[in-house]
């Protein structure tokens, strides 16, 4: 399965971003993860068959989608602050305990 993200970029602070990531066949676990310089990578969201999961640091901001028909993958990002910079990966595998089993490129978010 290959995966590519994209819709990552540059905002300010209390702006919004939407993350897209294309699964090249559809795959039943998919998850947003991010990374920043120096830190551990984070769970950000996933969706598992039908139930959607958040982080504790960006629930309520962020709102995680899927189009099973596009096998795409969305992450729409409110209310973006600086801690929110990071590398963010999208990742899928066959079930929820193998989700980080094909992972995307990644694409750049950055909050001034």
């Amino acid at each position: 399965v290959q995966l590519v993200e994209s819709g990552g970029g540059s905002v300010q602070a209390g702006g919004s971003l939407r993350l897209s990531c294309v699964a090249s066949e559809y795959t039943y676990c998919m998850k947003w993860f991010r990374q920043a310089p120096g830190k551990e990578r984070e769970g950000v969201a996933g969706i598992v068959g039908g139930r959607t999961w958040y982080g504790s640091s960006v629930r309520g901001r962020f709102t995680i989608s899927k189009d099973n028909a596009k096998n795409t993958l969305y992450l729409e990002m409110n209310s973006l602050n600086p801690v929110d910079a990071a590398m963010y990966y999208c990742a899928a595998g066959p079930t929820g305990d193998k989700c980080d089993t094909y992972w995307g490129q990644g694409t750049q978010v950055t909050v001034s």
